[in-house]
């Protein structure tokens, strides 16, 4: 299957816009690619609540959507059909599409590494440097931004030992390693392999069309550099749900695995995504910036995050309230389900999520 590089959208149409909230939707079909999500400006709805003194002091908008293990959307609130850029959401589905392009076999730590957002410590490091090592190339060879590491604690220590920005330490070289890797080993030019018309990004793009059940609405290009494919939410978590149900021996199955095992290489030990992995079994989770998360469990149920303003800061609690309409555990989730809010240098209220998506948390967990 190709992908085309841009699709054209529908007119755009307000009586197409979905409903601000719904509990009950129709099966999703199960026939080939779909035609690509309307380029609209995305009708989000309230999802969290920042609480001062028992007075909401701010609204984060955004959409959610909950898929049931057979597919079905269990629950929605916003736009979770119109086009969006995934950011760092979409890694999993690029590490499939390389492995389907012929990404040499890499361990379980790289592999992870391919789908991830790194913090930069010296384990990230070494970890590209190992992939390139494998095409014979050096991080000279690499073509994404040079950034000093994501990490708070690791960007720190990078400036006390007086160093700059590089290219390995950026958050997505485990990505770029993997792409020139599988550019060298399909005999493809591996200077221009962030090029949107290069063999090795139209064979991710059709990957992505193929996990999200849909054509891509547009091409632009991500922070790093790399391309960056627009979809739906509702695509992304389509898509999340496959790969966390796929069986061991395919692609979709491997980067899984490899995500699940080493979710301290997907991110970081102490990020929120990687402890939320290991505190929720079997969980397949990604992050991305401007408020995006994924998280998909191995029945196929998975849920999909988009906060509108970007906020990192309401992502983890949004996440956690659309995890408790899956069933899972509250105390499974306490710990991921508020952002205290300070006043005077202790607690006086908290970011939680909001309205009918809360309602999946216990009640000392929700703020409705």
């Amino acid at each position: 299957m190709q992908a085309s590089a841009v699709s054209t959208p529908p007119p755009t149409s307000a009586a197409s816009a979905p409903p601000p909230t719904s509990t009950v939707s129709a099966p999703p079909q199960t026939s080939t690619v779909s035609a690509p999500p309307e380029i609209r400006a995305p009708a989000h709805a309230p999802i969290a609540h920042v609480v001062r003194g028992g007075i909401v002091e701010g609204i984060h908008h955004g959409s959610v959507v909950v898929l049931a293990a057979d597919g079905r959307v269990q629950f929605q609130t916003g736009d979770i059909e119109a086009a969006f850029y995934p950011r760092s959401a979409l890694k999993p589905l690029q590490a499939v599409g390389l492995l389907r392009a012929g990404l040499p076999p890499l361990d379980d730590e790289a592999l992870a590494l391919a789908a991830a957002s790194h913090s930069g410590d010296e384990r990230h490091l070494a970890t590209a440097r190992r992939i390139l090592a494998t095409a014979g190339l050096t991080e000279d060879a690499l073509r994404n931004v040079p950034d000093l590491p994501y990490g708070p604690a690791e960007r720190d220590d990078w400036i006390r030992r007086s160093l700059g920005p590089t290219r390995l330490t950026q958050n997505c070289s485990g990505k770029h390693a993997a792409m020139l890797l599988t550019a060298l080993a399909r005999g493809w030019r591996p200077d221009t392999y962030l090029d949107p018309g290069h063999p090795l990004q139209r064979e991710i793009a059709a990957t992505i069309e193929d996990l999200t059940g849909q054509r891509i609405a547009h091409v632009t290009v991500d922070g790093c550099g790399a391309p960056l494919f627009a979809v739906s939410l509702h695509g992304l978590t389509r898509a999340a749900a496959r790969l966390a149900t796929a069986a061991p021996d395919t692609h979709e199955g491997r980067v899984a695995h490899a995500m699940r095992t080493h979710p301290e290489m997907v991110s970081g030990p102490d990020r929120d995504t990687a402890r939320l992995v290991r505190a929720v079994p079997g969980l397949l989770a990604k992050d991305g910036f401007e408020g995006v998360q994924i998280a998909a469990l191995p029945d196929g149920r998975a849920v999909g995050v988009k906060v509108a303003d970007g906020a990192d800061r309401a992502r983890m609690p949004v996440t956690a309230a659309a995890l408790a309409h899956c069933g899972i555990a509250p105390d499974a989730l306490a710990a991921f389900a508020a952002t205290p809010v300070i006043g005077g240098g202790a607690p006086v209220g908290a970011l939680r999520a909001a309205g009918a998506l809360a309602r999946g948390l216990d009640a000392d967990l929700a703020f409705s």
